[in-house]
Formats: C-alpha cells, sequence, structure tokens
C-alpha cells in the first residue's frame, strides 16, 4: 500500500545524506531528513487578496463585518487579530517535533536542531530562531581537546568565536512524536553521537503527561582504537528572543537537588516579565562517572570566545557560584551547561539533558483572571518547581519511554501498515501539546456565576469529571487563534477520545456549561441551544467570552449542534461512559429542538439558506444538502439510540419518525445514482461532487452502527465517485482528496474552498473508506496527502488546514489533521468485525434501515 512514486518521495528527503552511520536506536518507522537537505517547492499563504472578484461579490457582507472588525483591533485595540487575513505567516520549511507535554507551553526544534518556535505565553506564539541555543561537542584525548564544534549548520554574524558551519550532509533528523532523533557523524573523527529527545505524551495518563519538560539524551559511539573523553555542552538564552528578552529584571542562578538518592544539577534563568513570569531550567543528573559543570551568565552578543575558550581548555566550565545580577534594560543573559564522560575504545556511552520550564500560574490577553496549569497539581504554583521537574523527568524518562514503546509497538509492527501511515499517525500528534494548548485547573469559585453559586441561581455546578481532570483547549490553529473551535473539533477529537479521553469529555462537558451560559441573561437570544463556534482568543478571557459572534451569525450554523450530538454518541461508545450519556441526553434534546425549526417542509429533513454550515462556510448551499441532510440524519439515528438507553420510549418513537422521513426526502432529493448531490437547489453547480458528503455515515460506523440511516450499496457508490474523481482525477491522484470535483473531471471553482485539500477531511474520507472495507482506496487517498505536506511542500510539524493543487496554502499548523486518528479506529474496528464475522459466517449486511 505504498506507492512507487510515495517511496521516491521519501528518499528525496535522504539524498543528500553522505554517510552510512545510522545512529543508536533509530527505529525505522517515522518521518526522516537529511540536515543537508532543500525544499524545492516554495508555497505563499492565502490572504484576502487571493479572493477572486465572484467570491468577494458573494460574500460582501461578510467581508465588510470582517473589515470594521480587523480595523478596531489592529488599529484601536492594538492587538493581533485572531484570523489575521492581510498578515498571514510565511512558510518556514524548518519545523521539527516541539518539547513538552500537553498543556504547559511548548518550545519546538526545528529539524536542523533549531530552537525556533516558543509558546510558553498560553496560546500565543512567537517565531524566533534563538542562534544561542545550542549543543557543542568537545572531544578530547590524552588531555588535549582535538575537536570541538557547535552541533548546527548555521553560521550567524554573531558568536563568531565559536565554530559553526557543521557539514549537513552528515547528518539526519527523524521524528516519532513524542520522540525525535539526530544522528550526527563527526567527520575525521570516527565518532557518531545520537541526540534522543523525550516528551512525556503518553496516552491515558493524566498526570506526567502535563509536565513542561524534555530530555535529551545523547548515545556517543566511540569507533577509534583509543578512548576518548567527550563533552556535550547545552547553551540557553534566558527568554524566547522577544523584546521582552531585554526588558532588564532577567538573573540567572544554580542549583543542586537531591532526592530519593538521585542528584541533578543545572542553571536557572528567571525571566522577571510583569506577566506570565517563567523560570527555564538546564539540568543534569550528577552521577559517579559523569562531570556536571556550568556557566551561570554569559552575553549572546558579540564573539562569546570566553565562553568557547573556557570548554576548549578542559572540556568543562568554570562553574562559580551564587546568581548573577539582574539584567539591565536592553540587555540578554544566558546560561551554560557542560557534560562530560570517558568512552573507552569501540565502546558507548552516554549524557543525559534535562530542559524544563515553569509557568504555573497564567493569565490569558485581557489579563482578568489567574488560572493554574495542571501540571501545579504535583508541582505547586509557586513558581519555583523548575528544579523539582527537571529532577523528575531525568529520572522517570525511562519510564516514559517504556510507556510510549508500549503503545506504538502494535502499530509500528504491524507489517500491513506502510510507513508512511505510521509517520503520519504519530507525528501529527504534535497538535496536541503544540495547538496552543492549555490545561488549567478549576479555581475554587469555578461554581458561582455573577457571584451567585449554582443552588442560588447560578450556572449548573461543574462535573466532577472536570473538576478532576480540569478544562482543556486547543486552537483551532496556530493562525486561527480560536479555543475548541467546535465543527473543527469534530474531526480533531478522535485524537483525543482515543487516548486521553477524559480530557475530550471534559472539552464536551465544557461545551454544556457555555450552553447555559448563552441561553441567559449574557447572550443574544438567537443563540439559545446554539453549540457555540468556540470558547475564545487566548488574547483575550477563553471560556468566558467567545469569538463567534464577532465576525458570523452563529444561528445560522446548523452543523455544530449535530456535531455536538454525534460526539455526545461517539464518545460514549468508546468509554462506556454511562454517567456522561445521562448528563448529556437533555442538552442533546434540547440542540435537536432547535434543529427542528429547519425542517420547513415537515418531510423529517432540515433544509439550507444561505451558508451550507460553518465547516464550509464559503460554499453556499440552497435546500438539503449532502454534508448538514447526512450529519441530521446520524444525528436522528444516535438519538433514538439514546432515547433507548436512557429508557425514553416517547422520544425514541418521535426520532425514528424522524428519521424514516427524513431518509426517504434524503435519498429521493439528492442520490443521483452515483452519489449525494452537493444540494437539491438544482443550481448550476449542485451536482457537484462533495469529498466529505459521508460524513454523517463516517461517524454512525465510528460508534459502532453501520446500516441505520444510508444503504450500504449508496455509501461505497458515492466514495467509489468520490475516490475516482476528487482523488485520482485530481493532480493524478497525488495530492488527497479535492472538496469539490465536478462530474466532468475538474475542480469546483465556486468558492475560496471548493477547490482546496482540507487534509483532516482527506483522513476522515479514508477513515470512512476503510469502514466500507475499500482499505487500498483509503489508504491512497490519504497517503496524497501525506507525501505532499510532509515530503514535499516542507510542512512537517505545522500540517496545514488546506493547500490547493498549486502556489497557495492556508493556516499552517491546524487542528483538524488529527482526524488522522480516524483511521486507526476504523483500522482497528474493521479487525474486530473480521474476527466476529469469521466466527459467526455472518456477511452481517442487510441493507436494512434500522435504529
Amino acid at each position: 500500500m505504498t506507492s512507487e512514486w510515495g517511496e521516491k518521495s521519501t528518499a528525496d528527503l535522504m539524498s543528500r545524506y553522505a554517510s552510512k552511520e545510522m545512529g543508536q536506536g533509530v527505529p525505522k518507522e517515522g518521518w526522516r531528513i537529511c540536515l543537508a537537505h532543500e525544499f524545492k517547492e516554495k508555497r505563499k499563504p492565502f490572504q484576502a487578496k487571493d479572493v477572486s472578484l465572484s467570491n468577494v461579490v458573494d460574500h460582501i457582507g461578510l467581508g465588510i463585518r470582517y473589515l470594521k472588525w480587523w480595523y478596531k483591533k489592529t488599529q484601536v485595540e492594538k492587538k493581533a487579530p485572531f484570523i489575521d487575513m492581510f498578515r498571514a505567516l510565511p512558510l518556514r520549511q524548518i519545523y521539527g517535533a516541539p518539547l513538552g507535554g500537553i498543556g504547559g507551553g511548548t518550545i519546538t526544534r526545528g529539524w536542523r536542531g533549531e530552537f525556533c518556535r516558543w509558546q510558553l505565553n498560553p496560546g500565543m506564539y512567537h517565531y524566533k530562531t534563538v542562534i544561542a541555543n545550542q549543543f557543542t561537542v568537545c572531544l578530547r584525548r590524552g588531555g588535549q581537546t582535538v575537536y570541538q564544534q557547535v552541533l548546527s549548520v548555521e553560521r550567524p554574524p554573531t558568536l563568531q568565536g565559536w565554530n559553526w558551519g557543521y557539514c549537513g550532509e552528515y547528518a539526519f533528523y527523524h521524528a516519532l512524536y513524542p520522540r525525535a532523533w539526530t544522528v550526527y557523524q563527526l567527520p575525521g573523527q570516527n565518532v557518531t553521537l545520537t541526540c534522543r529527545q523525550i516528551s512525556p505524551v503518553i496516552p491515558h495518563d493524566y498526570q506526567d503527561s502535563s509536565l513542561p519538560a524534555a530530555v535529551f539524551v545523547w548515545d556517543i559511539e566511540n569507533k577509534n582504537d583509543y578512548a576518548l573523553d567527550v563533552s556535550i555542552m547545552f547553551t540557553m538564552v534566558n527568554g524566547s528572543g522577544h523584546k521582552d528578552d531585554k526588558s532588564g529584571g532577567h538573573w540567572n542562578e544554580p542549583f543542586h537537588l537531591e532526592k530519593d538518592g538521585e542528584a541533578v544539577s543545572g542553571v536557572l534563568l528567571h525571566h522577571c516579565t510583569a506577566t506570565n513570569p517563567y523560570t527555564l531550567c538546564i539540568a543534569a543528573r550528577e552521577q559517579a562517572d559523569r562531570e556536571v559543570s556550568h556557566q551561570t551568565a554569559f552575553s549572546p552578543k558579540g564573539t562569546c570566545s570566553g565562553l568557547w575558550s573556557d570548554l576548549i581548555t578542559d572540556g568543562r566550565l568554570d562553574s562559580p557560584t551564587g546568581s548573577s545580577p539582574p539584567t539591565q534594560k536592553g540587555e540578554k543573559v544566558a546560561a551554560a551547561l557542560a557534560v562530560s564522560c570517558s568512552v573507552p575504545a569501540l565502546k558507548l556511552n552516554s549524557l543525559e539533558f534535562c530542559l524544563a520550564w515553569d509557568m504555573p500560574r497564567i493569565t490569558f490577553g485581557s489579563g482578568e483572571r489567574e488560572h493554574v496549569r495542571r501540571y501545579a497539581r504535583y508541582f505547586g504554583d509557586k513558581g519555583d518547581a523548575s528544579p523539582s521537574l527537571s529532577h523528575y523527568a531525568l529520572t522517570h524518562y525511562k519510564q516514559w519511554e517504556k510507556s510510549i514503546e508500549e503503545w506504538q509497538r502494535p502499530i509500528l509492527q504491524d507489517s500491513s501498515l506502510p510507513p508512511w501511515y505510521k509517520s503520519a499517525l504519530f507525528n501529527e500528534l504534535y497538535f496536541v501539546a503544540d495547538g496552543g494548548t492549555v490545561w488549567t485547573e478549576l479555581s475554587e469559585d469555578a461554581d458561582i456565576s455573577g457571584g451567585v453559586r449554582s443552588e442560588d441561581g447560578g450556572l449548573p455546578a461543574q462535573p466532577a469529571l472536570v473538576k478532576e481532570y480540569g478544562r482543556f483547549a486547543y486552537l483551532e490553529g496556530q493562525e486561527y487563534r480560536m479555543y475548541n473551535t467546535y465543527d473543527v473539533h469534530f474531526y480533531a477529537s478522535f485524537a483525543l477520545i482515543m487516548l486521553w479521553p477524559k480530557l475530550a469529555l471534559s472539552v464536551a462537558l465544557s461545551i454544556t456549561r457555555l450552553l447555559h451560559l448563552m441561553n441567559g441573561r449574557y447572550s443574544p437570544v438567537k443563540t439559545k441551544n446554539v453549540v457555540p463556534h468556540d470558547i475564545g482568543d487566548p488574547d483575550d478571557e477563553p471560556w468566558q467570552r467567545l469569538n463567534a459572534y464577532l465576525i458570523h451569525d452563529t444561528a445560522d450554523w446548523k452543523d455544530l449542534n449535530l456535531k455536538f450530538v454525534l460526539q455526545v454518541y461517539r464518545d460514549f461508545h468508546l468509554t462506556q461512559d454511562s454517567q456522561y450519556l445521562r448528563d448529556m441526553w437533555p442538552i442533546c434534546q434540547a440542540v435537536m429542538e432547535s434543529e427542528l425549526k429547519f425542517d420547513q417542509d415537515g418531510d423529517g429533513l432540515i433544509e439550507n439558506s444561505g451558508y451550507a454550515d460553518q465547516t464550509y462556510d464559503g460554499w453556499t448551499v440552497t435546500g438539503p444538502s449532502a454534508y448538514c441532510g447526512g450529519m441530521w440524519l446520524a444525528s436522528l439515528c444516535v438519538m433514538c439510540k439514546m432515547a433507548r438507553l436512557v429508557d425514553s420510549e416517547e422520544a425514541y418513537r418521535r426520532y425514528k419518525d424522524l428519521l424514516e422521513r427524513g431518509s426517504a426526502a434524503f435519498d429521493k432529493l439528492l442520490w443521483n445514482g452515483k452519489y449525494y448531490n452537493y444540494d437539491s437547489s438544482g443550481r448550476a453547480l449542485s451536482n457537484s461532487i462533495m469529498s466529505d458528503q459521508c460524513a454523517g455515515h463516517w461517524f454512525l460506523r465510528a460508534s459502532g452502527l453501520e446500516k441505520e440511516a444510508f444503504p450500504k450499496e449508496k455509501i461505497r457508490r458515492a466514495l467509489k465517485s468520490v475516490f475516482d474523481l476528487n482523488v485520482m482525477s485530481f493532480s493524478e491522484g497525488h495530492m488527497g482528496a479535492v472538496n469539490g470535483m465536478r462530474p466532468e473531471g475538474v475542480p469546483d471553482h465556486s468558492s475560496v474552498q471548493s477547490d482546496e485539500v482540507w487534509i483532516g477531511v482527506v483522513y476522515g474520507l479514508a477513515a470512512t473508506m476503510i469502514h466500507e472495507g475499500m482499505l487500498e482506496e483509503g489508504m491512497r487517498t490519504a497517503e496524497g496527502c501525506y507525501r505532499t505536506v510532509w515530503e514535499r511542500l516542507g510542512m512537517a510539524f505545522q500540517t496545514p488546514e488546506a493547500y490547493c493543487e498549486r502556489n497557495i496554502y492556508r493556516s499552517l499548523a491546524y487542528m483538524r489533521p488529527l482526524s488522522v486518528w480516524a483511521m486507526q479506529l476504523a483500522l482497528d474496528t474493521s479487525q474486530r468485525d473480521n474476527t466476529v464475522l469469521a466466527k459467526t459466517g455472518d456477511s452481517g449486511d442487510n441493507g436494512e434501515i434500522k435504529t
């Protein structure tokens, strides 16, 4: 299931690798690239100027609302808009796996080793390569330094007292998130270094997965017939390359912590800003055969030759005592940590480092409330946890790795799965941690609304699950700065519900609390029983003020309610949490009732006017549509299931009647013999083939339901049409599925979004194909997206929302591609179903609609 063109694409990434060294413990599976590789194709971000004149005319009202809002945000409030159509991020083809666990902030290292993307302030990204943040190797023989090199291919105009310009042709990077490896052959030294970075992102773990820390393990292979003394030096600037690095008042201090028979030492870098101060920590374990030394403070400007000479003299640093003075305004300060060991001839040894950061109490952009991060439950919220965090990481990382390997092993060892899929599945998970993610504890007054407790008329009390596991939020995208965008979470949520189900349920339960808020005096009447688009902007006050009403009319977004209902049942199916189902049942009833007003013909099928839904909000639709209509039927189906589970026979009969009538109308109005038409308007483009037309059926299959709403033979025929036209007739089948395709085999250019490929939608489509026994087609469909993003366009660890066939991409580092985990659910489900069918001899296919 790996194509010939795909194998060539993978090989291109390593074509400039000049060494035969493959390092220590580097897995076969993952994303691998030579440090000398250059991506040939350079793309530009989609911006307002790329909207065609016809689309401008069609959406003039939305455009005017956006311009007014954008002007107010940028010129009056002097803030960055949560979607900026005029200043999109340029593509930097540099990113590797991020460091850190979930919800405590992230620091991303590039695949060439640079520290280049920072999200320490919650949800707010800073894209700056801090050139002084480096690893340097020093080799000594017989008491003399024979080689000292910064392990970076860069040749910066600063720090010229250091030896830069490592030859990238002798190194490669390999990512299998949450771990990554960089293998360096040291030219002329007969020494190979393997740097392994480990972040505590561990499924079903709700403690260590929250930690803002990462470990670097350096394996040193000495292939000489003589011993070497080897030192690795880790340098780190106090800050993130932001202008506040020069704001003054920052200071460093060495530390030593001994606990439970294990000792660590290093340097604390206290970053003393007025808002969200934090401490960075570089640390190493103290062991009998390792020497740890440090330089508390140095200035990361000029030649910086003093630090270089300090290391080259004897392979260690001076290790002064006491803290550094606070920086003056305009100054920066950095620190260094070196660890040394002896490596016998033809032997292997290793060194360990930790990078941790401690920002336990956070405020968002409004500054109105203070929140406490999840990890503070275990390490305190005083801002003094860095030594303990680094000690814990250095003494527990082996257990982290054991857990990670046990989780990944069954998939990695499955020879029936192609290598690209294994890379996509694990590496796309980066967004769970690096999606501007926050994971916070509930405050003591969480059950008080407007000064009123729930029992006295305030909002309902927070559910016990949210109190125990906290509140979780991730951005729609690093460029689309909205937390928990619900229509996109519909796709991405597969990763959470399969790997951290308590966080998935927490997101849903938090949405129900916002529904109460929206139904009350705090919100317009039109939002009654309407699921919110998102829970807010990190530059404002998430969970309190929502973004949706600024530039859109939420009342028109029919799919949000349906997606809520479908997720509730899928989450129950996968967790079997009956209390969750009982809590959600009345909410599901309420939002379904709000949908029934769109059944204008009384035929059991909701209709559209204006925008189709929120997900495809640039694609005009009239009358019942394949996308919303299909999700409506799927929602009716799961409401029938839930009604039976809560013993509500009256509700069951009502939803069953709607389902039967709606199914008949859906089939009559939209089925054309080969696929479901985009909509039922009869206009010129109503028969376009939408790649996501079976989204409702996909969720039914993911929920353990098969033939409840849609005839199986029609679903399979529709999927075949999508594969033949949207996939194989688009870019020779090498780029996934285009959103909209005309029956004659050309993309639908009627809207901004119809001729885009949405990576997350394609992964969901592939999952649907796998559910329906179309494994080869599903894998070919998804492979095109993976190859395009990760191997051709250089968008590793920043998978965008969309790309066009040529030139354009949109919204880097987006939530939706987490839907790749829906493919794994489909594979798991199909394997179980095949096992059951083999035992029973039942074909399982009678084509009936049932509940």
